[in-house]
């Protein structure tokens, strides 16, 4: 298998993998923690195969994500982009959104012990907290960039205007998102203004939670405590209608040649070279088919026919007790001087 290419992920200079590797899965909300021995060979793999962006946040686990990659990376630190997140703390069972600069710096320099490095490549806002301006939270990220604690600084689940308020207090490099066949509200307003900005996009879940795998048959394989159970595109009323954009994903897979999965992936990269889609997963051969998406070529002819497919997806991405970039715009910094 020849090695997977690069690419430069926004305009200040990161250069990563053009796919990625989420790394949620391994440690949190997709069922028990895997093996450690087995993530270690995984992620080694990963590198080895040229897929050397890694993606992780603070919350998974909480911390226990970040602690695996920690070890899994000694003595190849130098050969990744290692991004992690902040912005959502775990408090007596409940998530609770903070941006203050005070945490900001508290979770970044947790974050930094845990992986066990100086820096941090690209650091997340993992969500936005509507309590304070943007400008205040990235405030404080510019100050970490400028003691060399983090190299480039990213914003996940924000708006067009959050992004836009945010990249003028410092250069915002990517801005992680939900975009997949069945999550495509982003490309109204969302992807144009990243464009627009120079600012990489960074596609999580480009497989619809491992939807566009193998359909409903996913669900007879989730573990019980397994987060996907509660979404509501899982729930027995959406299921069927789901399963139907499923079974011709599937079928315009079978004609070209490849998998449900590598044809969903192969979408996302066709949308354009500032995308980098971060299948995450926990075994080598999955991950060794998402790099096959990367030699799927599609025509014009056949994105259309794909996305006209998927228009029908029924029930939303999360629950209502998910913020999402739908509501993550933030007071005025004008309001927060005068207070």
């Amino acid at each position: 298998m020849a090695k997977v290419g690069r690419m430069k992920l926004g305009s200040q200079g990161l250069e990563v993998s053009l796919q990625g590797l989420g790394c949620m899965g391994m440690s949190a909300f997709y069922g028990p923690p895997k093996p450690e021995s087995d993530m270690f060979a995984l992620i080694n793999h990963a590198i080895e195969s040229g897929i050397t962006f890694l993606d992780t946040s603070d919350i998974y686990g909480p911390h226990t994500n970040e602690l695996l990659l920690g070890k899994a990376l000694k003595g190849v630190r130098e050969k990744v982009e290692l991004a992690t997140k902040f912005g959502i703390r775990a408090s007596e069972g409940k998530f609770e959104i903070c941006g203050d600069p005070a945490y900001v710096r508290e979770a970044c320099e947790a974050s930094l012990k845990r992986l066990d490095i100086d820096c941090i490549d690209l650091y997340y806002q993992h969500r936005i907290d509507t309590r304070l301006p943007i400008e205040v939270t990235i405030g404080e990220l510019k100050k970490l960039v400028e003691e060399g604690k983090i190299k480039y600084i990213g914003l996940s689940e924000a708006s067009a205007s959050t992004i836009r308020r945010a990249h003028a207090v410092h250069p915002i490099t990517a801005v992680q998102l939900e975009w997949s066949l069945w999550s495509r509200d982003v490309e109204e307003e969302i992807i144009p203004t990243c464009r627009e900005l120079g600012i990489g996009i960074v596609a999580y879940s480009p497989l619809g939670r491992g939807f566009f795998s193998s359909g409903t048959k996913l669900l007879d394989n989730l573990q019980q405590d397994d987060y996907r159970k509660h979404l509501p595109r899982f729930q027995p009323e959406n299921l069927q209608q789901n399963q139907t954009i499923f079974d011709k994903v599937n079928e315009l897979a079978a004609k070209k040649g490849c998998t449900p999965s590598q044809l969903a992936l192969a979408w996302l990269h066709h949308q354009g070279n500032d995308v980098c889609p971060i299948p995450g997963t926990t075994k080598i051969e999955n991950l060794n088919q998402n790099i096959g998406a990367l030699s799927v070529k599609l025509t014009s002819e056949e994105i259309a026919e794909i996305e006209s497919l998927a228009d029908s997806v029924k029930g939303g991405r999360y629950g209502n007790e998910i913020s999402t970039w739908k509501n993550s715009d933030t007071p005025p910094l004008s309001s927060w001087n005068a207070a």
